[in-house]
């Protein structure tokens, strides 16, 4: 039996993903030519086709928010027709300039890239240290952003038909890190997900922005966090290979069957050079916007996953 179908077994959880008739509708066209536009941030709720933010009512009275993509295939009647959707959740990266990273929910873009539009995208917010706003470098108060994806996350799924044997958990750059730093922070937490997928840094891998340090202790507790995955389908992506990465999963001494490691090549993506009119720096999470075959081996793993027994 999998993996994760053990795990979930124990914490009370139900496994699998979607039936085949909703997967073949949920189906990436890994042969599409199609430009991918991201969603901008609209005034108002969310509704088919529209990206929406969202304060919820642990935080009202802040600028605390996440933000909310409904696909255009979302159904609003879909507790009648128990039509559920596939849905990604993703932390951004770091406000950082020289790469075009603001730090902020609204500008992350893996998730729909990596959903092709088709899915229910939400994008995270890293909690401030006084709880008033979001945490545009690093993780704020990490227990407030855990609590904040523990308390959210299902109420997600819940209000707007999210698939709960289908979710997804990625992240780019600082978010890569915190798919694993905090998405698997602790069982409860870990629990969510059916699914994780980063690109550009890995929990664990090296130290930086002044914590992980000693290396050697961050790296235990990493590899304690990286046992969490038991057994779910992982995809881990960068801007071309990365042994630094790899070199840490195999000295966790985790099962790596599950462990898919996709190097992309970015600058064959936009062979013009940077900056140009989509990305600002070789290190972006808006590499699926243009078709190319590492696009295509992305949404070939997502396929299989959301096919998976």
């Amino acid at each position: 039996m999998n993996k994760w179908i053990i795990y979930a077994s124990a914490l009370g959880l139900i496994s699998g993903f979607c039936d085949a008739e909703a997967a073949e509708k949920l189906h990436l066209d890994v042969a599409s030519t199609r430009h991918l536009e991201l969603p901008t941030l609209e005034t108002g709720n969310a509704s088919p086709g529209k990206k929406a933010a969202v304060t919820p009512p642990e935080h009202a009275g802040s600028t605390v928010f996440h933000t909310l993509y409904l696909p255009e295939n979302w159904n609003p009647d879909w507790q009648k027709t128990g039509e559920r959707l596939p849905i990604i959740f993703e932390y951004a990266g770091n406000y950082h300039p020289p790469t075009g990273s603001t730090g902020e929910p609204e500008d992350a873009a893996l998730g729909y890239g990596l959903s092709g539009g088709k899915y229910i995208w939400v994008s995270l917010p890293f909690v401030s240290d006084d709880h008033q706003d979001n945490a545009i470098k690093w993780w704020g108060d990490l227990d407030a952003t855990v609590e904040y994806a523990k308390v959210n996350v299902p109420r997600i799924i819940e209000t707007y038909g999210g698939d709960p044997n289908a979710v997804f958990l990625c992240g780019f750059s600082r978010g890569s890190i915190a798919v694993n730093y905090i998405g698997l922070h602790d069982d409860e937490i870990a629990a969510l997900w059916s699914g994780f997928i980063t690109h550009d840094h890995f929990d664990g891998a090296k130290a930086g922005g002044g914590w992980g340090s000693p290396l050697a202790g961050y790296q235990a507790v990493a590899s304690n966090r990286l046992m969490r995955v038991a057994g779910r389908p992982y995809m881990v992506g960068s801007n071309g290979a990365s042994k630094q990465i790899r070199a840490f999963i195999d000295s966790a001494q985790t099962v790596q069957t599950n462990f898919y490691f996709h190097a992309v090549g970015i600058n064959s993506i936009f062979p013009e050079g940077f900056p140009n009119d989509i990305a600002a720096h070789a290190h972006t999470d808006r590499w699926l916007t243009r078709p190319s075959v590492y696009r295509q081996n992305a949404w070939e793993w997502m396929n299989g996953v959301i096919n998976r027994d």
